[in-house]
Formats: C-alpha cells, sequence, structure tokens
C-alpha cells in the first residue's frame, strides 16, 4: 500500500513538472501570425487580435514608457503583460506590452483609435521585418 502514495506522488510531480515547462514554452517568445486581414500576437495567457483595417500607426521607438503593471511578468530582458501608462492612471487605457528582447528597438502600435501596444522579437531584424510588414499595411486616409 505505500508503495502506491510513492507512485501518485511521483506522476503529481511529472505531471507538475511537465506543466511547468509547457507555461514556460508558451511565454518564451512572441508567437506573431499574420494573414490578409490582420496581425496576431501570443505569448502565453496573452492574445492580441489587431486587423490591419484599425492600424492608426506604427512607429518604433526605442523604449517603452514608465507603466504600471496590471498584471505579467518580467524575466531578465523580457516585459509581457497588461500594463496602464502613468499619464492615464485615471482612465482604463489598457497598454499591452510584449517585448522578447528590452534591449533592441520596440515597435509602438496604435490601433482602434487609442489602443496601445508594444512589441518586439528577440531578433532585431524579425522586429525590423514586423514593422515592415504593418508600416506597409497603413492604411493613409487622403486630405
Amino acid at each position: 500500500m505505500q508503495k502506491k502514495g510513492h507512485v501518485l506522488w511521483n506522476v503529481l510531480g511529472v505531471i507538475t513538472v511537465i506543466i511547468c515547462l509547457f507555461a514556460f514554452v508558451l511565454h518564451f517568445k512572441n508567437w506573431t501570425k499574420t494573414d490578409a486581414t490582420g496581425f496576431r500576437v501570443l505569448s502565453g495567457f496573452y492574445l492580441q487580435e489587431v486587423p490591419f483595417s484599425a492600424l492608426d500607426s506604427v512607429k518604433l521607438v526605442p523604449k517603452i514608457p514608465g507603466m504600471v503593471r496590471l498584471n505579467g511578468f518580467s524575466a531578465m530582458e523580457k516585459e509581457k503583460g497588461i500594463f496602464r501608462e502613468f499619464k492615464d492612471s485615471l482612465t482604463e487605457n489598457k497598454v499591452y506590452v510584449y517585448i522578447d528582447n528590452l534591449e533592441n528597438q520596440k515597435i509602438k502600435i496604435v490601433h482602434h483609435d487609442s489602443l496601445k501596444l508594444f512589441i518586439n522579437l528577440k531578433d532585431s531584424t524579425e522586429t525590423q521585418k514586423l514593422f515592415d510588414l504593418l508600416s506597409s499595411k497603413l492604411v493613409v486616409e487622403p486630405n
């Protein structure tokens, strides 16, 4: 009878390790996907979908502004989660952050008139390619 108890704890331990590894892999990098209609980024539990038609501005910035973390995490050079800017502390405007490398430039995306998203990828050339793609999809209205 005692051996069954040890087997149960061993199985529980292995399942816990597998779940932790799965969560780590999901948060390890930003998983991006683009199609004809929009851009999607997934990092762990955080998912954002931005239709190209809703893009207001796309620009490269050297750093993200000071913000208060509502939820998310920071680990080494990664910053992920939902934040609120200091200047907007009285409003409920959320800023979505998907930063894989704090040292590299970030893409600041404003969509749906006021929603902000900061993203970069581990490789700066991939970030530049993403920026070029998003910039090309930005619809400029004639005056």
